[in-house]
């Protein structure tokens, strides 16, 4: 059972919990069951630096050689890995408040680390078994820019000139995070009219909070509306994610652009293997249904659908919340490749974003969320599965629950003292109806 890793990585409060001591172990920790040359960057977070040097440090003291990448979204350091080092870490806590921070550790092909090794790591660390090395064997340290061959790379996949073609006015919101380098820069190459808000890097997230949901982004919906912009982007900390508001200045959750791109995907390559998560849309099974598709359901977790992806081949992947998976480019969510690709669609259709949304499957979702003390969580669980044995329940991660109307899925957060609850059906009412029978279980046993 492991103690310090989440869903992808390990977050904590930056110098509290997260200390330079505990970053510089468990790099010590990873590099010493990795070894060779990894690939270190981070998003701007006002401890990133702090805690860069210190993750340097650990690498360095078992041997591993380092090249710093810099600030950089979390895929370009993922693709950097990839294609050149035997390992990555991603200094981030992504979409959490300004306080945490946290470290992503990757594998040679770019994908966070997988449980069996993650646990031996932790054995490392509590331990304290790292093999550090002679004075004339400490690794050596380098600096390198991968920005730009990722922002190339990007541009290679799409039509450039039917993008520029479209005349798109586009409003890009970096939520002053790691996209600031690399979103303007990719909508400015593709020809786009190009306005930004929070475009410029500042680990306090001043503009906004860093997650791109739909009540942080009220500013960018009032700068497409007042702009007349076709479309906007909105990305979280460490530019994994993305989100679009469309022509209207309204929302579009984030599995309605993973349906939207799925489609174009699978037409594009006459059918293929589509990985997704439980918590995901019945939208993305309809559309795999009608283009030749394959659905494979994972647990949450970026990772977790990254891996299966590579296992099976697959074409196209990713989750709700915005993050879009081109395993031949990335394996994991991309930002950069996820807007290009949308603007490729919206252009070569001649349709507004609206109108693409509105032409996908309809469901109604809901999200809630609750403080839940990490120790408590699998207590919760217990209950709550206990007492929902009389219906239709899968248990691939947390306790999804399905009736005639819909589902309602529960399940703790792996990066936050929260527990979750999503709910989907075909009407608002019974997404709310289901969304909140799922709080009032949750709530139940909190006490």
């Amino acid at each position: 059972m492991k103690q310090l890793f989440g869903t992808f990585g390990v977050r904590r409060v930056a110098n509290t919990v997260l200390t330079p001591e505990f970053a510089s172990e468990i790099a010590a920790a990873y590099g010493t069951k990795v070894k060779g040359t990894i690939a270190v960057g981070s998003d701007p977070r006002t401890s990133s630096e702090m805690i860069k040097h210190s993750v340097t440090a650990g690498l360095l003291s078992v041997g591993c050689d380092v090249v710093d990448l810099g600030t950089l979204p979390t895929p370009a350091l993922q693709y950097g890995v990839r294609k050149y080092y035997d390992g990555g870490i991603m200094i981030t806590a992504s979409h959490n408040p300004p306080k945490y921070n946290g470290l992503k550790l990757l594998d040679a092909d770019g994908i966070g680390t997988p449980d069996d090794l993650e646990e031996e790591i932790e054995e490392i660390y509590f331990g304290k078994k790292q093999q550090r090395v002679t004075w004339d064997k400490i690794g050596k340290a380098y600096k390198a820019n991968i920005i730009d061959e990722y922002i190339d790379e990007v541009l290679k996949r799409v039509d450039t000139q039917a993008i520029r073609d479209a005349n798109l006015k586009v409003v890009v919101d970096c939520g002053s995070g790691a996209a600031c380098d690399t979103t303007p820069y990719i909508v400015r190459k593709l020809g786009c009219e190009l306005t930004t808000l929070n475009c410029q890097p500042d680990g306090a997230f001043p503009g906004r909070n860093p997650e791109p949901t739909e009540d942080n982004l009220t500013d960018l919906i009032s700068v497409v509306k007042a702009t007349g912009a076709d479309i906007a982007f909105a990305h979280d900390g460490d530019a994994d994610r993305t989100i679009c508001i469309d022509e209207k200045g309204q929302f579009v959750f984030g599995d309605k652009s993973f349906a939207l791109v799925e489609k174009a995907m699978l037409e594009k390559n006459n059918g293929g293997k589509i990985v997704t998560t439980v918590a995901t849309s019945n939208a993305i099974a309809d559309i795999a249904r009608q283009n030749n598709g394959e659905i494979i359901l994972t647990k949450v977790g970026d990772l977790v659908v990254a891996r299966k992806l590579k296992d099976v081949d697959g074409l196209f992947g990713g989750e709700e919340n915005g993050g879009l998976i081109f395993p031949d480019f990335v394996y994991g969510r991309d930002s950069g490749l996820a807007t290009a690709m949308i603007l490729e669609i919206v252009a070569k259709t001649g349709k507004p974003l609206s109108q693409l949304i509105d032409e996908l499957p309809t469901y109604y979702s809901e999200k809630r969320k609750v403080e839940c003390a990490d120790d408590k969580k699998a207590y919760v669980a217990e209950k709550i599965l206990e007492e929902t044995t009389d219906y239709e329940v899968d248990t691939t991660d947390g306790v999804k629950i399905i009736n005639d109307k819909g589902w309602v899925i529960i399940r703790p957060s792996g990066t936050e003292p929260i527990y979750r609850c999503f709910s989907e059906a075909k009407t608002p009412e019974d997404a709310e109806e289901l969304v909140e029978w799922g709080m009032n279980l949750i709530n139940k046993y909190l006490d």
